[in-house]
């Protein structure tokens, strides 16, 4: 009978060919262990309690706020920037893309981090590194004795027919996946950052998406965080209709926060998982970290925190439905919630989660239906009188960013009085095009239809 070691020696051979760390193979070979015994990550309902309430961080007292601006000296801002934007057409990071009066996500994230004199980190990938750094040579304020990245690791791609890692002489690298970005503990580790923050005296972190435009420092949160003495905070905001299908927060029998993602979720629990009023709160991704507490569990733990496993069943080949199945082994960071004991969460207004993952948001993000404050906040527009704007563009025109621009040559039309804006077919938008209240248009013929300048759609 072949041992689980035998079964793991072919991935032992092609992760040290790669260079890649002991504990990182350590981790991987953790989460391969657990899918040889038939682990699937899945979270029953049957074994969860509801979170009811958590505290509101719209009615922490003023002594928070005098608190984290006291902390923000000790305290670093660290952006997720592994992704290449490849749902919208992106090869590039995807935090390059323009986003507002000229400025992409890391001109907007650079110059908060100025704003709050905080060191700015980035977890990149292999993809991303370069452009991003050579990016932020416009910032020289932000260059320093600590590095601005750290590298994000990548492990092999499980073949599901047998569960050996995978060939793809074609294209080598499509054998490799990012392994989520739970890594960042991992790699907070094995890059030597978490050491020199710890050494430069940092002891907290804010951690957040680089798309997430509303994750912006908060001394209020970090002066709880800091007061409350706990090793991991998670923002967390009410579900909505909208959100039914994402992850939310969730309690074991012992009071332990937990995260449960779609993919762990057995699908006879699916009506539950969806359920608003039953799980009233989602993971927004933003986190703060105690460092030290970070370093102590992972020395602890010999560097693998054994972070619920999330199995992603994909085609080897993300763009060919026909390549081998297989197995992609991750992590999510917010699970690392039920790591920590004693990690906390707090309700947060929805406005500290944008991300823009879509074109719908980018449109959105784009127009006047939000502005740039003075601080470098991507906001609702003050002078908007409406509720949530929504945003629904025909995908086969315009999902991807190239496709978008060609449509919108002038930019977003005006958005500021619009509820919602649809859009099914090949339609473009001339300049200063104004939408008011609810906008469809479908074009089901062949031929692009054109909205003429300084046209008033809707009313």
């Amino acid at each position: 009978m072949t041992t689980t070691t035998e079964r793991f020696a072919p991935f032992v051979e092609k992760m040290t060919a790669e260079d890649i760390p002991d504990v990182v193979l350590r981790t991987f070979g953790f989460y391969y262990s657990e899918l040889l015994q038939g682990a699937t990550g899945l979270i029953p309902e049957a074994s969860i309690l509801p979170v009811d309430t958590l505290p509101d961080a719209e009615t922490l007292p003023a002594q928070y706020t005098e608190s984290g601006k006291a902390a923000l000296s000790h305290t670093v801002l660290i952006k997720l920037n592994g992704g290449l934007g490849t749902s919208m057409g992106l090869s590039k990071a995807k935090s390059l893309l323009p986003i507002k009066n000229g400025l992409n996500f890391l001109d907007i994230i650079a110059r908060q981090a100025l704003a709050t004199e905080m060191p700015l980190v980035l977890m990149d990938s292999y993809n991303t590194s370069a452009d991003s750094l050579a990016a932020l040579r416009a910032y020289p304020e932000l260059w320093s004795d600590i590095p601005l990245d750290f590298l994000q690791h990548k492990v092999p791609k499980v073949a599901q027919s047998d569960l050996s890692p995978v060939t793809w002489p074609a294209s080598p690298e499509l054998e490799w996946n990012p392994p989520g970005h739970g890594d960042i503990y991992t790699a907070l580790l094995t890059s030597g950052q978490l050491d020199i923050l710890l050494d430069r005296g940092y002891k907290y972190a804010f951690v957040s998406n680089a798309d997430n435009l509303g994750a912006v420092m908060d001394t209020a949160i970090l002066g709880y965080f800091v007061e409350s003495e706990l090793p991991f905070l998670m923002e967390a905001a009410d579900r909505t209709l909208a959100d039914r299908k994402g992850g939310h927060l969730a309690r074991l029998a012992s009071g332990q926060l937990i995260l449960r993602e779609s993919a762990q979720c057995p699908s006879e629990d699916e009506m539950d998982f969806q359920d608003i009023n039953r799980h009233h709160y989602f993971n927004t991704n933003s986190l703060w970290l105690d460092l030290a507490v970070l370093k102590k569990v992972l020395e602890e733990k010999q560097g693998v925190l054994g972070l619920p496993l999330i199995r992603n069943q994909k085609t080897l080949d993300p763009r060919d439905p026909r390549s081998p199945l297989v197995f992609q082994l991750e992590t999510a960071m917010g699970s690392a919630i039920s790591v920590f004991e004693g990690a906390g969460a707090i309700r947060v207004l929805r406005s500290r989660f944008a991300p823009v993952k879509t074109t719908n948001d980018l449109l959105a993000v784009r127009s006047d239906a939000y502005v740039l404050s003075d601080d470098y906040r991507v906001i609702p527009n003050p002078a908007r009188t409406r509720g949530e704007l929504l945003v629904d563009l025909d995908a086969r025109h315009y999902k991807l960013i190239d496709d978008l621009d060609s449509r919108f040559p002038f930019g977003a039309p005006s958005l500021l009085r619009c509820d919602s804006l649809t859009v099914q077919g090949d339609v473009r938008f001339g300049q200063e095009v104004v939408c008011m209240g609810s906008v469809s248009m479908y074009n089901l013929g062949n031929r692009q239809k054109l909205v003429d300048d300084f046209s008033q759609l809707g009313r």
